[in-house]
C-alpha cells in the first residue's frame, strides 16, 4: 500500500465582520496574523507555513471573537 504523498496542510480564514480588534492573534503569532488601521486582522496568507501550525492554532484560540477558523486541507 503506498500513500498519496500530500501533506496536510492547514487552511486559515477569518471573518473580519467578527474581528474586535483585540489584537491576541497577532501577539501569538505575528507572522500570519496582522492588524489593519482600523485594528482587524488581516491575513499574510490564507495557507500556514510549514512549522508554524502550532503558533497558527494558538492565535486563532486566543481570538476571544472567534474570528479565524482553520481547516486541514490536502496539500
Amino acid at each position: 500500500m503506498s500513500t498519496t504523498g500530500k501533506a496536510i496542510q492547514l487552511r486559515v480564514t477569518a471573518d473580519r465582520s467578527r474581528c474586535c480588534g483585540y489584537g491576541l492573534c497577532a501577539q501569538m503569532c505575528p507572522q500570519l496574523y496582522k492588524l489593519d488601521e482600523n485594528g482587524l486582522v488581516v491575513l499574510e496568507t490564507d495557507m500556514v507555513p510549514a512549522g508554524m501550525e502550532e503558533e497558527a492554532r494558538e492565535g486563532a484560540a486566543a481570538c476571544p471573537a472567534e474570528a479565524i477558523l482553520i481547516e486541514e486541507v490536502q496539500g
